[in-house]
């Protein structure tokens, strides 16, 4: 039976500058895949993007996601999180880039895309599965 806790090692695994790659649904049902930098807060998993882009289209339409998380010491040492995106989030999330900033290259020095405005995708998982975790 799958779980859907994640445990103490697979937290820490996301709290790290690790990247994660998120997987969403394409409206032809086609998987579309994006690196990017992952959070965990309140039991979710939280990844940060971009208005104008295929994630936040695809998430709109389908909540259902899945995320790899691979320890950037050992790319054999993952995590995958399939799930559905519960809570979507625009407050904030200008200085939660900047947060993910600080975590992945020490700094504040986001660069924002004219014209676009951040999202917080907040993700519940469903099930849960790691390797070497």
């Amino acid at each position: 039976m799958a779980r859907s806790e994640l445990t103490d090692a697979e937290i820490a695994l996301i709290q790290a500058p690790n990247l994660g790659v998120l997987a969403t649904i394409q409206p032809d049902g086609s998987p579309q895949a994006s690196v990017l930098w992952v959070d965990f807060r309140d039991g979710l998993i939280w990844v940060n993007t971009a208005s104008g882009r295929a994630k936040p289209r695809n998430i709109e339409r389908d909540p259902r996601v899945a995320i790899t998380v691979w320890d950037r010491e050992d790319p054999y040492r993952r995590l995958v999180v399939r799930g559905r995106v519960v809570e979507t989030v625009t407050e904030g999330a200008d200085d939660h880039i900047r947060w993910l900033n600080r975590k992945y290259h020490g700094d504040d020095d986001f660069a924002f895309t004219p014209g676009t405005y951040r999202i917080i995708f907040q993700i519940r998982p469903e099930s849960v599965s790691s390797e070497d975790v």
